[in-house]
């Protein structure tokens, strides 16, 4: 009876859950990341998610790209500045950023940070 009650809930379950709960499995297993709604503030943290928009704006006379992640748990705003922009950063690509965590305007956001395609 157990099985045939998960495999109905599993039916039930919406495109965004699902993608959610896979999203949070798959950057739990990148090494040295913490969760995103887990992040402190103001500290140096290596986070790992899915692009999932792109901007590319101008930001106090210079070029930015932005690009948000999200790891299934919340999203985070990582923003270089200077550039136009970034060979292989696409939507839907799974990266790494380490840097200082900060936020603004309620939207958590790490400047310049160093990034890795995982």
């Amino acid at each position: 009876m157990g099985a045939l009650r998960r495999f109905l809930a599993r039916l039930a379950e919406s495109d965004e859950v699902r993608l959610a709960e896979e999203l949070r499995t798959w950057a739990a297993s990148v090494p040295g990341t913490v969760r995103i709604a887990e992040a402190p503030v103001r500290s140096r943290v290596r986070l790992a998610g899915v692009v999932r928009r792109i901007t590319l704006r101008p930001v106090e006379g210079f070029e930015a790209v932005e690009a948000v992640l999200s790891d299934g748990t919340g999203e985070v705003s990582a923003r270089w500045l200077g550039r136009r922009s970034i060979p292989g950063l696409v939507l839907g690509s799974r990266l790494s950023i380490e840097g200082v965590l900060g936020r603004e305007h309620d939207t958590l956001r790490v400047v310049n940070p160093v990034y890795e395609f995982v």
